[in-house]
């Protein structure tokens, strides 16, 4: 009943591993299925080159309650629940603690937007939300970072933005399905690399103007978009 999304969030986890992106069991990737209201989602502390389709964790979007599964869903499966329930034009979230992301996560800093590889991918500053109280930490963790992420959000478009930094914690990247969010993970993680390099290189670079950057988001995201073959 649910082997397709289940194959699909499967490999986005696999292509992740592969990539490099994640290390050990850091990490996770779902994937959502809006008309039966389940999200499929990695299981909890599995290496990921013992990962099948079948280990998959099916969850219910509405109560967080596992409908189909022999193992643990991911820790952080509340904080994608929190995602899906908020975000409705989004079908797929990967979880990293890929290392320059993190680190503009720990400290608590946006990522700048310094050139069209950033521009390209995000339309504007990766951002970075505020940190949990310890009432929230102590009562729903993983709920509450996803309350954090959605308050963080509000009024912006999480299409145009696919990503967000954690404080403290480490960054979450979503997208059309399981596979696009893996992506935006990977371009995530390139782009606070570059940032980060480019900031020790010249620490008083300044972002890239706004009218290149609408130039480049649009070029590739907008109505009249010019990049790929249409379609893809």
């Amino acid at each position: 009943m649910y082997d397709e999304l289940r194959e699909q969030v499967c490999e986005a986890n696999l292509y992740l591993e592969r990539s490099g992106l994640v290390k050990l069991t850091w990490g996770n990737v779902s994937g959502i299925d809006r008309g039966r209201g389940v999200c499929v989602i990695k299981p909890s502390g599995v290496p990921y080159r013992q990962m099948q389709p079948k280990h998959m964790v099916v969850v219910d979007v509405a109560t967080g309650e596992v409908v189909d599964g022999d193992m643990k869903p991911s820790s952080d499966t509340p904080t994608h629940l929190a995602l899906y329930r908020a975000f409705g034009e989004i079908g797929g979230i990967t979880h990293t603690h890929s290392t320059h992301a993190t680190v503009f996560a720990q400290a608590g800093v946006e990522i700048p937007c310094l050139g069209t590889t950033h521009a390209d991918h995000f339309s504007g500053p990766v951002p970075v939300t505020r940190g949990l109280s310890r009432s929230e930490v102590e009562a729903d963790y993983e709920a509450a970072t996803g309350a954090v992420i959605v308050e963080r959000f509000r009024g912006m478009n999480p299409v145009h933005m696919p990503a967000v930094l954690v404080v403290n914690h480490g960054p979450f990247a979503w997208g059309r399905n399981a596979a696009e969010s893996a992506k935006n993970a990977i371009a995530l993680e390139t782009v606070a690399e570059m940032a980060l390099c480019t900031l020790v290189l010249k620490p008083d670079t300044k972002p890239i103007p706004t009218y290149l950057l609408t130039k480049h988001f649009q070029r590739k995201h907008g109505p009249k978009a010019t990049y790929g073959q249409g379609g893809t």
